[in-house]
């Protein structure tokens, strides 16, 4: 029933920053933990961040650990991924995925399970 929608994308500088913002319809999103994923061409899509449903627990891959930081507005029905400090390698196409988890869990949308719904992505291209 809800879908996701990415904004923020856009074509910057190594060391710069972005702002992508994941928007959800409909009025379950509280129920949903949230995760961002990053795929470049020829490799396999990876994590980078999530977000358990209330907010009170937030997962970073290695890569962008003290860079990124996840957050979510549930009233609003958005979540948010601020990217500081961005390198060439950060260059892909980056989604939202949402799974249920109404109890606050993350382990699962962590490793890719569960992600019911996704979106159509947005494009980050870091020029070194």
């Amino acid at each position: 029933q809800m879908t996701l929608a990415e904004s923020g994308g856009g074509v910057v500088q190594a060391g710069d920053s972005l702002r992508l913002s994941c928007k959800a319809s409909g009025r379950i999103f509280y129920n949903y933990a949230v995760a961002w994923f990053r795929q470049s061409p020829g490799k396999e899509r990876e994590f980078v961040a999530a977000v358990s449903s209330n907010g009170g627990s937030t997962h970073y891959a290695d890569a962008v650990k003290g860079r990124f930081t996840i957050s979510r507005n549930n009233a609003e029905n958005t979540a948010t991924l601020q990217m500081n400090g961005l390198k060439a390698e950060d260059t892909a196409v980056y989604y939202c995925g949402a799974a249920w988890a109404p109890n606050g869990g993350t382990m699962m949308i962590i490793n890719g399970i569960g992600i019911d719904i996704w979106g159509a992505g947005t494009q980050v291209t870091v020029s070194s």
